[in-house]
């Protein structure tokens, strides 16, 4: 019997150390990559007109930054556009790393024009696609490029290999300056313009004028395995993407690895990225790469184009095919996608609640003052557009981001006054009565404790009209317990939750007249904002903002502030 446990001990101990070479190799093998962005006017043809479009490096999208889970990045950001930019390295955790997580006036003050910052943060247990985009108005429009992420050196995907990888990046372009249609919507008060095009890689595709020369193709010989990365950097849209007679099988969504499963479409609201392997399995040929709208908001104006590109089988010269899309307003086959998500592994979800909360999110309407402009008070019956979360429109500070206040205790920035639950208590999805939309003002951040555990009831709202929201949390993934239509119920509700395997996520679609419930533990320390992730949507105020404390440990500390920090 010694005998038996003294081998035991000798394997533990043999366990022991093999994984702590094994841990000690990949943090050996971890590299640092350096990187110069020079955000610059470019000029930039697209529907036969010229533009001077922002750019990083005057390249329309920017430069794709590749690196292996353990990767440090260092990115040193020079502005010299007309414009303040910050740049938001979106879904990455950034672990203690706040100041480099970008939003302007939340974790930073804007790179002014002339000035620069660098950016320092390491890639800590992710893997996939991610995308990095500016985060100040809506110069995102055209600076924003993708984040690849491949598993640590001498590790491997948890799928079969694929014969190679492609990037599909999907955006939005206006025939117009961006900054100048959100800025004539500011002053109005009404919506702002929708799109020109959609594109794919930058480029809008043959069913657009002046484009179809410089149409995106994809090569692909006949028999291989395709690892196609799908990213929804649009602005204001969410987009529906299928490929003719092809079939799609999911693999990860937000640099998480998902349980595979097979669609003919996908739905990506804007922030969220979708990995998929694809077989080259059908007749020597070429087959249009499509993508258009999900409208869900009930007489919203939208871009009702489609963006394409071209996959093309080697010697191939036939004339594309084009695939079907699902009509602009269906719901279904946008449900039944954003449901089929499971995580790969069975993860351990937090079941022992600290935090409860219950956010409403939805559009409002705000009634102009006596004596103002009839210009200035162009959306509906002389009002403003705004949004809000639990009935508080969020307000950007001006002369210092919310992250300095809170690390040097700077008074009068914020209140930590964030509701935990609507004011009052409605039908969110039916009628609502005209005194719920109008809401208040406010810079409310809701306070969170280190290693707390947090569940989030998002439920959708009525007011004025019901959408699908893409809800982006930063600093955090999130577990997607449930979603479904209608008020949430807790009594019925709950017993959809999927505690088993839910799947990992940095933003969530909140279903039209819906809700859907997430959960996370509190494990990183500095100021989050949550918010929609249509870009106009975060104009009007939908957002909040949590701030979380540091950690007892000293590797659960929000580091100092660089040197470099903007200053307001």
């Amino acid at each position: 019997m010694e005998r038996v446990f003294s081998n035991t001990r000798c394997t533990f101990s043999l366990l022991s150390l093999l994984l702590l070479f094994s841990s000690v190799s990949s943090l050996a093998n971890a590299k640092t990559h350096n990187h110069d962005f020079v955000v610059q006017e470019t000029k930039v043809k697209r529907l036969c007109k010229t533009h001077n479009s922002i750019t990083v490096n005057g390249q329309f999208p920017g430069p794709t930054l590749e690196v292996n889970n353990g990767d440090t990045l260092v990115i040193h950001v020079t502005n010299k556009a007309r414009y303040n930019v910050t740049i938001h390295w979106h879904g990455v955790r950034q672990l203690a790393t706040a100041w480099a997580d970008g939003p302007e006036f939340i974790t930073q003050c804007p790179i002014r024009p002339g000035g620069s910052y660098t950016y320092r943060f390491t890639i800590s247990g992710q893997e996939g696609t991610l995308w990095w985009h500016a985060h100040s108005s809506w110069v995102r429009a055209t600076v924003y490029g993708a984040i690849i992420i491949h598993p640590q050196q001498g590790y491997s995907y948890p799928f079969p290999k694929p014969h190679h990888e492609s990037l599909i990046t999907l955006g939005e372009w206006w025939d117009a300056n961006p900054i100048d249609v959100i800025r004539e919507a500011t002053r109005t008060g009404a919506a702002p313009n929708v799109s020109d095009a959609y594109t794919i890689n930058g480029q809008p595709g043959d069913l657009y004028k002046c484009s179809s020369k410089d149409t995106v193709k994809i090569p692909i010989n006949q028999g291989e395995t395709s690892l196609i990365r799908v990213i929804n950097a649009a602005l204001n849209q969410q987009l529906f993407f299928t490929i003719a007679n092809h079939k799609l099988t999911v693999v990860g969504a937000d640099a998480s690895y998902v349980k595979p499963f097979t669609t003919k479409v996908l739905m990506l609201g804007p922030g969220q990225t979708t990995d998929v392997l694809m077989k080259a399995d059908q007749t020597t040929g070429r087959y249009y790469i499509a993508a258009r709208a999900y409208a869900s908001a009930q007489g919203a104006p939208f871009d009702n184009t489609t963006t394409t590109a071209i996959l093309e089988y080697k010697s191939a010269t036939s004339k594309p095919i084009m695939p079907p899309l699902p009509a602009y307003n269906d719901t279904a086959t946008a449900t039944s996608f954003t449901t089929s998500f499971r995580s790969l592994r069975k993860p351990i979800v937090p079941t022992e609640i600290d935090h409860n909360l219950f956010i409403t999110m939805g559009l409002g309407i705000n009634q102009c003052p006596p004596k103002t402009r009839a210009r200035n008070c162009q959306a509906p019956n002389g009002t403003r557009f705004t949004a809000s979360m639990n009935n508080v429109s969020f307000v950007l500070p001006s002369n210092v981001s919310i992250l300095q206040a809170h690390h040097q205790g700077i008074p009068g920035v914020f209140t930590t006054d964030f509701p935990a639950k609507p004011p009052v208590t409605f039908d969110y999805t039916g009628n609502v009565s005209r005194s719920l939309w109008q809401p208040t003002r406010g810079t409310k951040v809701y306070k969170l404790k280190y290693g707390s555990k947090v569940q989030i009831v998002l439920q959708g709202t009525n007011i004025f009209t019901a959408e699908n929201h893409p809800i982006h949390l930063h600093g955090y993934d999130f577990y997607i317990l449930a979603e479904g239509f209608g008020n949430f119920n807790p009594k019925t509700d709950t017993a959809k939750f999927n505690l088993v395997d839910p799947p990992l996520r940095n933003t969530v679609s909140l279903p039209v007249k819906g809700w859907a419930v997430i959960r996370f533990v509190v494990d990183n320390p500095g100021t989050w904002i949550m918010h929609c992730h249509l870009d106009v949507h975060i104009g009007w105020g939908l957002a909040m903002v949590f701030i979380v404390e540091d950690g007892p440990g000293p590797m659960q500390k929000l580091e100092q502030p660089p040197p470099d920090l903007p200053v307001c």
